[in-house]
């Protein structure tokens, strides 16, 4: 499924937060918006799937405007894995990968022998099969992103939408979890910290600053060490991934100004004077 952000803008509260957006994401492609924190890389993500309403321009999924289609069939068509959890509530893993069926009519306390079919499945493909008796609110942080992708994935939607899904994860999940991610096949929009991980996983980037897409493309032809220096402040030397090939990203920060010499002000010379 095709996914067109067009000169979207967003303004929470009437002040705009992201201006004038414009990008696509063809069928089955993984795309990462990259940015730093608070450049609109979240916020443009709820337009997709309905929590943050545009203030200008248009969301499509396959040519259709989300924002008018009936809820439910966007909820059948995006499947979304956010930073929040479901910890507040008080139920065991399998019930909350269950949830992921509730735009399908089934959720807990009505769940078809599929959908208890589809939540093994799903449990055992992130890895997580022995969690599904225990509580949700109990699970370390890696322990829940598994059970929060498994959700997701019971949902059996045509788009993932993942917004900071590898934030406290140790590395060895973080490249599994990105690994997963693009075995599905499904047309994926992450907004990512980790550039690297987006060179090495990403189709196409998006790079945000300010509310603003300033570039997006493949990662090779996107993150420049221009871009790079100018959107993040620090110095990025390219390599190339020994096994991989792929873009590989060294930082580093950029040369510090030299300092003044120091400068004796008159209030202390006058102090010196005064007691030698």
């Amino acid at each position: 499924m095709r996914v067109d952000f067009t000169e979207v803008a967003v303004a929470p509260g009437g002040t705009r937060v992201v201006h004038d957006a414009t990008f696509s994401v063809a069928p089955g492609q993984v795309a990462g918006l990259i940015g730093p924190n608070g450049s609109g890389k979240s916020t443009l993500l709820r337009t997709l799937y309905r929590v943050a309403r545009p203030a200008a321009g248009t969301v499509r999924l396959d040519g259709e405007d989300v924002w008018r289609l009936p809820p439910r069939t966007v909820a059948r068509r995006v499947a979304v894995m956010t930073q929040e959890s479901t910890a507040e509530f008080d139920l065991d893993v399998l019930d909350v990968v269950l949830l992921g069926r509730l735009p399908h009519d089934r959720g807990f306390g009505g769940d078809s022998p599929r959908d208890l079919q589809l939540a093994d499945r799903a449990l055992a493909r992130v890895g997580a099969a022995g969690l599904a008796e225990r509580p949700f609110a109990g699970l370390s942080g890696g322990e829940k992103q598994r059970v929060l992708l498994a959700r997701a994935l019971v949902q059996e939607s045509e788009v993932l939408v993942l917004d900071e899904p590898t934030n406290h994860l140790d590395i060895s999940f973080q490249l599994e979890l990105m690994r997963i991610i693009g075995e599905l096949g499904l047309t994926t929009l992450a907004a990512l910290h980790d550039l690297n991980l987006a060179a090495a996983h990403c189709d196409v980037v998006a790079v945000m600053r300010a509310g603003r897409i300033v570039a997006h493309g493949p990662p090779a032809e996107v993150l420049t060490p221009a871009l790079i220096a100018e959107t993040f402040g620090v110095r990025a030397d390219l390599l190339s991934h020994p096994a991989t090939g792929r873009p590989l990203i060294a930082f580093s920060s950029p040369p510090s100004r030299p300092s003044e010499p120091f400068r004796e002000s008159v209030t202390d010379h006058a102090a010196k004077e005064h007691t030698s």
